[in-house]
């Protein structure tokens, strides 16, 4: 089959790769229909996330046919549609059972390496390092998934791959960010970054009743499109953040921030941003945490902080003493995707909201190469790509 496959640094390459197998009794096989494209595979791009080895195929947000099912895996049958989160869980662990599925305790195959880098192992991961599993990603023709027969979302008859796709991924990214700050209806939000997983925060914390939701970015074509569903938004480049958001909140500060952005945080004459730029390469730095500092200042005492953004190393200069004389709460992780999907679902059936919007480019597969480029570089007013192999 043909997949894009990590070879290093900025070189994603579209290639022949071994088709997946069934492995385990739980497994399924599918024929991937819809994959895209997401801001944090710009990281592995970059090469800012450890673990990555040559050959690895890449790709998180996917969906498909099932071909071929495990003989213990009785929740699916070949020719059922799925979507397939990004996160893998087992079901059956504790913290399955609270439903923190992004950290499963069983399915990182390479959890051993996983204790001694993070202390405890988190879940396995698609196509996103050694770290979490090394598991194939899905920008492929094909997909192994283990454990489906609890890893999947049924895709209802009649919805759209467009509209079914980022329940996998970057819509509960947005939304558990939103629910995370506990949203009152007095709150304003403020949102860090207007790509996809900002957009469905912003979507998401106006659906959660937030009385009024600001975005930050610096590309025009995003903060329209944020705009376009009911956020103010802030080109950094060309006004002050500190004092907009001051204005825009009576000097009391958004009562609750939500970072969209992670470690490659664009700041352009900051005396932090150039800072971190020389240790990112002097290699003494692996993040770049301008907006975490950012949020930390300007959110109002006792509110809190929800960092759905990718952080993959280490920052320095965090301003924790400023934080913790302000009260303020942090929430963050990465996506424990299926606690969200049942209720997401239903919202798109009821026509609340329209996950396609985000869509501004659809591609063959053997163009993915090309459109890493084109989403790094934010070319041609690209948003969010989909992939069709």
């Amino acid at each position: 089959m043909k997949a894009l496959v990590w070879h290093g640094k900025e070189d994603i390459r579209y290639e022949s790769v071994p088709d997946p197998e069934i492995e385990h009794g739980r497994d399924a096989i599918i024929k991937v229909t819809s994959c895209a494209i997401c801001g944090s595979d710009l990281h592995l791009f970059h090469n800012f996330i450890p673990g990555m080895l040559p050959g690895d195929i890449v790709g998180h947000e996917m969906m498909g046919e099932v071909v071929e099912v495990g003989k213990d895996n009785k929740a699916l049958k070949a020719g059922d549609r799925i979507v397939v989160p990004f996160t893998i869980y087992c079901g059956d662990c504790d913290q399955c059972k609270r439903q923190n599925y992004s950290v499963c305790e069983r399915t990182n195959r390479n959890g051993e390496l996983a204790d001694k880098v993070f202390g405890h192992r988190t879940a396995g991961l698609f196509g996103y390092t050694q770290l979490t599993g090394g598991y194939p990603g899905g920008q492929a023709e094909y997909l192994r998934v283990p454990y489906a027969d609890t890893t999947h979302i049924k895709v209802p008859g009649g919805m759209t791959d467009e509209q079914a796709l980022f329940l996998g991924d970057i819509f509960p990214t947005g939304w558990q960010a939103a629910v995370q700050c506990d949203i009152q209806p007095t709150d304003t939000v403020a949102i860090w970054g207007a790509g996809p997983v900002g957009q469905f925060a912003v979507r998401s914390a106006i659906l959660l009743g937030a009385e009024k939701v600001v975005v930050i970015d610096r590309l025009p074509e995003r903060l329209q499109m944020a705009e376009a569903a009911g956020a103010i938004p802030i080109n950094f480049q060309e006004e002050s953040v500190l004092e907009r958001l001051e204005e825009l909140t009576g000097g009391k500060g958004p009562d609750k921030c939500i970072d969209a952005v992670g470690l490659e945080a664009h700041a352009t004459s900051t005396v932090d941003a150039i800072y971190d730029r020389a240790k990112q390469m002097m290699l003494q730095e692996s993040d770049r945490a301008h907006v975490l500092r950012e949020m930390i200042y300007v959110c109002r005492a006792a509110g809190v902080i929800s960092i759905p953004g990718v952080y993959g190393g280490l920052v320095d200069k965090i301003p924790i003493g400023m934080a913790m004389n302000k009260g303020l709460t942090f929430r963050m992780g990465q996506t424990h995707v299926n606690r969200w999907t049942g209720d997401l679902l239903r919202r798109i059936e009821e026509g609340q909201i329209d996950p396609s919007f985000v869509i501004t480019h659809t591609v063959g597969l053997e163009e993915g190469p090309g459109m890493y480029r084109t989403f790094r570089n934010k070319q041609d007013d690209c948003i969010k790509v989909v992939l069709k192999p």
